[in-house]
């Protein structure tokens, strides 16, 4: 069974297993954590004494409530983060692709990745603020370039999981064509709240993971790995025909359908591509102003990733919008934000 690990200010901690029993067996559980003894500074060293985390989760301690714990990214930067684009189906669908996909992949600062209670600040000239939830999936060995990653190579090379929102400046995105900026602003990577350390038998629950994002409670996104189109395997292996990885780097594997973008119907998109690009993308905006789904501040995200039967669960990443020159908060597990619109 997976093992549950947060970072706080003051080390590492690993959640006990009889929380987990708890949420399967239905009871509303008190989630308990307790400091895992250990000099690692970084996920790459946690990783490298996973025994000192297997001995904590052990211990027997009573543990402190997780809710009075202030979690922090539990992927320590700097570290690569590269993602894939357009990875699910359904957000193909959404973007209007149609015929086979070709797998591509962009990289994101490392700089983007915050706790995930941080808020998500949107610098004062982005209008149309997007977000994507992603399965991430944290490396535990050297990926050198050149190597082929079948499935059963997957415990080898990948260590855990964690929920990452890959928050999007769309108008940036689409008219620089330009990902890495438009993906890597500060607080646009929330991460966490846990590292989930696999087991080699969890891997054959990867399709079972689901995915799901509310904002201000309403569900936008929920869908399972079923959807996937380039599955971790494969995507190792094709990213390292370039693309050298090393423990600790994390890789965000795509997000699936309901964000707020969505490609324009093929008619206006046949009209649009006739008109100079000036025009084109002041119309395209001017359209998409009228779109309710975009991020507002004071908006309230929450993420979750899970198997039904809660044997892999990365826990709830519950992060607030708020704009360049506001106050933005750090939560503890625990609290809830308030909602409001502006």
């Amino acid at each position: 069974m997976s093992t549950n690990v947060l970072r706080t200010a003051e080390g590492w901690w690993v959640l006990l297993p009889q929380a987990l029993d708890s949420a399967r067996a239905g009871e509303t559980p008190i989630d308990r954590a307790v400091p895992v003894d250990t000099k690692a500074a970084t996920t790459a060293e946690l990783i490298a004494d996973r025994a000192a985390v297997r001995e904590a989760a052990l211990s027997g301690e009573a543990g402190t409530p997780v809710a009075d714990l202030v979690a922090l990214s539990p992927v320590t930067t700097p570290c690569r983060v590269v993602a894939q684009m357009v990875n699910y189906r359904s957000h193909a669908r959404d973007s209007g692709f149609t015929g086979d996909i070709p797998p591509a992949f962009f990289r994101k600062a490392s700089g983007s990745v915050t706790g995930p209670g941080e808020a998500i600040v949107r610098p004062s000239h982005v209008k149309f603020l997007d977000y994507e939830i992603e399965l991430g999936l944290v490396m535990g060995a050297p990926l050198p370039v050149g190597t082929v990653v079948e499935e059963r190579d997957l415990p080898s090379y990948v260590a855990g999981l964690v929920i990452t929102n890959d928050v999007s400046a769309r108008e940036v995105q689409l008219t620089k064509t330009q990902f890495y900026e438009s993906k890597s602003y500060p607080t646009f990577t929330p991460t966490g709240p846990y590292l989930a350390l696999l087991e080699p038998e969890d891997f054959a629950r990867f399709l079972d993971l689901r995915l799901r994002l509310s904002v201000n409670g309403e569900l936008r996104q929920d869908r399972t790995l079923a959807d996937m189109i380039v599955r971790p395997a494969q995507a190792l292996t094709l990213l390292a025909r370039f693309q050298t990885l090393d423990p600790g780097d994390l890789l965000l594997t795509g997000t699936p359908g309901g964000t707020a973008l969505k490609a324009p119907p093929k008619a206006v998109e046949k009209i649009g591509a006739l008109l100079p690009p000036a025009v084109k993308w002041k119309a395209f905006f001017k359209s998409q102003a009228r779109n309710p789904h975009y991020l507002h501040t004071g908006d309230v995200i929450t993420a979750t990733i899970s198997t039904a039967d809660g044997r892999i669960d990365l826990g709830e990443q519950r992060t607030p919008v708020t704009d360049a020159g506001g106050t933005p908060c750090s939560q503890s597990l625990g609290e809830t934000p308030e909602v409001s619109r502006t």
